[in-house]
């Protein structure tokens, strides 16, 4: 997940701010919920991804309501704690959550989980999506993904590839691409994404999955090279970079997306309201510039579009987990 530091997000929320402060006032008063103050829960830590979406929705949210509306950090647990919280929450929209796709990737992941992640929240609105893109280091002799998985299956036990943790995104997407490939790979976890690049961009691991936004500052400089990009289609900030499936791989997309929900059981009307809002938002061309800025693309679409996505991932993440046999606890 992208991690920024408090200028960009003060940065973020005043032109948020700015370019919402007056049309959603023209809406006016009409269906104003709730009644009351409005936390919106991240289940990560400042500067991350969720952290800087929620702080650029909040002032579209509280124009809109009419209300404050607050982000709370309640990190831990791989974003357990959080959403256990959101979940349990009373369906008045008082507490809302902004979560990356990891919480639908968590239940597979862990033995014991404290929420449901298809029943558990009432999806609002996908916001962004940030591109993973996968990336070698320059001595890897590979120039395409087939090139790549051709040269792991020859390497004595396969090639090691570095993630920041375990059942990060970065890990799950690699592990998909092993599988689909048919080629043995060996994965190799840091504590956070600085110690792997530097790894590999240091030669000591041959190949890892970053955010486009990341990779492409290295790949000018020569440091690594940028072989696919997962998403389904190119990414804006790499455009000459082929797709997985153009690569020879249809069945691995994988990217990082970003979601606005609350608790079961939101009523119909503040939903369908609070995703129309946000849809005009993220129409914006300034919007746009904000979220490229940060390396994710505005992704609007229906409740129903989300929930389908949830549903969707769930069930894809859980294969690609049981089938690596990966375990988070």
């Amino acid at each position: 997940m992208p991690e920024q530091g408090g200028t960009t997000r003060r940065r973020l929320i005043a032109a948020a701010g700015a370019l919402w402060g007056g049309g959603a006032a023209a809406q006016g008063t009409a269906g104003r919920m709730p009644d009351g103050a409005v936390t919106i829960v991240v289940p990560y830590t400042p500067g991350t991804g969720p952290d800087i979406l929620a702080r650029m929705v909040a002032p579209v949210l509280q124009q809109r309501f009419g209300h404050p509306v607050a982000v709370d950090n309640r990190a831990g647990a791989s974003g357990n704690i959080g959403s256990q919280a959101v979940a349990r929450a009373a369906p008045d929209g008082r507490m809302l959550v902004m979560q990356p796709n990891t919480f639908v990737m968590n239940p597979s992941l862990f033995r014991q989980i404290p929420y449901d992640a298809v029943a558990g929240f009432t999806p609002i609105a996908r916001l962004a999506v940030g591109d993973l893109v996968l990336v070698v280091n320059p001595d890897v002799p590979a120039t395409t993904a087939r090139d790549f998985a051709a040269w792991s299956a020859a390497q004595p036990g396969g090639a090691n590839y570095a993630s920041p943790g375990i059942g990060t995104p970065h890990h799950l997407a690699m592990e998909l691409f092993r599988l689909k490939a048919g080629v043995p790979m060996n994965h190799v976890p840091y504590r956070g994404s600085a110690p792997a690049i530097q790894d590999l961009i240091g030669k000591r691991v041959a190949a890892m999955v970053l955010p486009v936004h990341v990779a492409v500052p290295l790949a000018r400089d020569g440091r690594l090279r940028i072989l696919a990009v997962g998403s389904e289609r190119r990414a804006d900030a790499a455009p000459e970079v082929p797709t997985m499936a153009e690569a020879g791989y249809p069945d691995v997309l994988v990217d990082l997306w970003y979601a606005l929900l609350g608790p079961p059981g939101l009523p119909d009307d503040f939903v369908r309201r609070v995703n129309a809002d946000l849809n005009a938002w993220l129409a914006e061309p300034s919007t746009r510039e904000q979220l490229l800025g940060q390396g994710l693309v505005p992704s609007p679409g229906t409740p129903g579009d989300l929930a389908a996505l949830i549903r969707r991932d769930v069930a894809r993440w859980a294969e690609v987990i049981r089938s690596a046999g990966i375990t988070a606890d």
